[in-house]
């Protein structure tokens, strides 16, 4: 459980009555974004209220005819995901931040400048919604936000979603060290072995981890790995 202090309203009206229940913001977030929660530690109580603030209480006879159920954590769950909810200004300031964190990674992970072919550092991506004004909704999905994005991005900076292939090369006693790494990141393709015990492979990746790619097999081969661009 969370104190009350530290929890939002979250409201569903429905024929003519209104369901509350008090709930983490953040849980409300991760939620909507389709992440599991173990919504029982994130709730104030597991009462469902017809006016959470004022403390009026539904019945359990009213939650079952409407929700079919007597789960209070499952109709709170319902509530959450069907319902608006109540964030003061300094909440929804600090959603919509954690939600931007997410809409950078996943375009400074899959863009690419295409004039250059290198990849936008977040900082960049940043300053550029800044400057366009991008309205961040810290209840949908980052995934779904990312096309709005990029179309108010693109006035201002050339940028593109593309993937990359990177050909690799990894002397054979470095090849158990990073293979579970390669394969974490992206497509493997065109596989073989050298006579010299070289492994080689076509790596397709998003853009962005180029340089990701690059500092991974470096660190894990101590720099004898060689990862070039190919067409």
């Amino acid at each position: 459980m969370v104190q009350v202090d530290d929890t939002v309203v979250a409201r569903w009206e429905h024929a003519g009555s209104r369901f509350e229940v008090l709930v983490d913001p953040l849980a409300v977030q991760e939620l909507r974004d389709g992440k599991p929660v173990d919504l029982a530690d994130r709730l104030a109580s597991e009462q469902i209220y017809k006016d959470a603030r004022k403390g009026d209480k539904i019945s359990e006879e009213y939650l079952e005819k409407v929700f079919h159920t007597r789960d209070r954590v499952e109709i709170a769950r319902q509530i959450v995901l069907k319902g608006e909810v109540q964030v003061t200004t300094e909440q929804r300031h600090q959603l919509q931040a954690t939600k931007q964190r997410q809409i950078v990674a996943i375009i400074a992970r899959n863009a690419l400048n295409p004039q250059t072919g290198a990849p936008h550092p977040p900082a960049r991506i940043e300053a550029a919604m800044a400057e366009a004004k991008v309205h961040v909704d810290p209840f949908r999905p980052a995934d779904a936000q990312v096309q709005e994005v990029l179309a108010k991005l693109r006035p201002l900076l050339p940028i593109r979603f593309d993937t990359v292939r990177m050909r690799l090369r990894v002397p054979g006693q470095h090849y158990p060290h990073v293979i579970g790494e390669v394969k974490g990141m992206g497509k493997l393709s065109e596989e073989s072995w050298g006579a010299d015990g070289t492994w080689s492979a076509v790596l397709e990746i998003p853009a962005g981890v180029q340089t990701e790619l690059l500092e991974k097999l470096n660190a894990r081969t101590k720099g004898a790995a060689e990862a070039a661009r190919v067409k």
